[in-house]
């Protein structure tokens, strides 16, 4: 006898209530402003990929200019409180620009974080970064400066995701993450495109797990507020070089350390002229 199965549009996937988001500027949704003002970001996007309007409460807790730390001591009990269904958590990249950097206190308190919001019921999500010397311009060291603190940041990650059993969105693997459109004038925070980029693969992992996602997101940008060559002008000359010169002071020592540990490696490898 013949065995009838489930056609899989009609296939019974796990519906999300609640959705909360943790992070920094990017889950700020800097980047992709609104005509009224504000900012957007992936977070209601990825609320709207989960449910029709008033279906999804989304609660963003995210804080500019946030911390992994800030997200385990300011963010997460409001988050706890909320028993989201999926929380996405974005942040770290303000610890890889800041003197004291330290990967190990960073992998405590996402591993803090995570297991917490697990405890409460939640799918968690979470973020493995990109090389940024490919999406915007640094000096030399302070370019591998920032490459090892992101390798750092994603080995940090990586045993979390690998301990608790966390989601995980690789943006070296999204197509097109390092394409400049997909980033704003400041090349730090995506842009509309990239915050629609974000959404999609964060909805993609949720429904390779059974998750429903009955309104894909959608790559073609509507809804946000158009910049102008103004605004970019105005960015760089506000923001922009003040910017990279506060982060460039933040940098600068360990920089100078690689700068210093590759020419001493050189150095020790250099075939003494008297043998032995």
């Amino acid at each position: 006898m013949a065995v009838e199965t489930i056609p899989a549009v009609l296939r019974l996937d796990r519906r999300v209530a609640r959705l909360a988001v943790l992070g920094d500027s990017t889950a700020v949704g800097l980047g992709d402003p609104l005509p009224a003002g504000g900012w957007r970001g992936f977070g209601p996007l990825l609320a709207a990929a989960l449910g029709a309007p008033g279906e999804i409460c989304c609660t963003n807790l995210s804080i500019i200019g946030a911390r992994m730390a800030d997200l385990r001591h300011r963010q997460l009990p409001s988050a706890v409180a909320a028993r989201p269904d999926v929380v996405v958590i974005l942040a770290g990249m303000n610890d890889t620009l800041r003197s004291d950097f330290d990967p190990v206190a960073l992998r405590e308190d996402l591993d803090a974080t995570v297991t917490a919001l697990q405890a409460s019921g939640a799918v968690v999500l979470t973020i493995r970064y990109h090389d940024h010397g490919r999406v915007f311009w640094l000096p030399g060291p302070l370019r591998r400066a920032l490459h090892h603190r992101i390798g750092q940041l994603n080995d940090a990650t990586d045993q979390v995701v690998a301990r608790r059993g966390a989601l995980c969105l690789d943006l070296r693997l999204v197509p097109g993450a390092c394409d400049p459109a997909a980033w704003s004038v400041d090349r730090l925070h995506p842009s509309e495109l990239g915050h629609r980029m974000l959404a999609a693969g964060f909805a993609d992992l949720l429904a390779s797990t059974g998750i429903a996602v009955p309104h894909p997101v959608k790559l073609t940008c509507s809804g946000g507020r158009q910049l102008t060559v103004a605004h970019h002008v105005s960015w760089l000359v506000c923001q922009g070089v003040p910017w990279l010169a506060r982060r460039g002071r933040d940098l600068l020592p360990h920089a100078a350390g690689l700068v210093l540990q590759d020419l001493f490696g050189r150095l020790t490898t250099v075939p003494s002229q008297y043998g032995r």
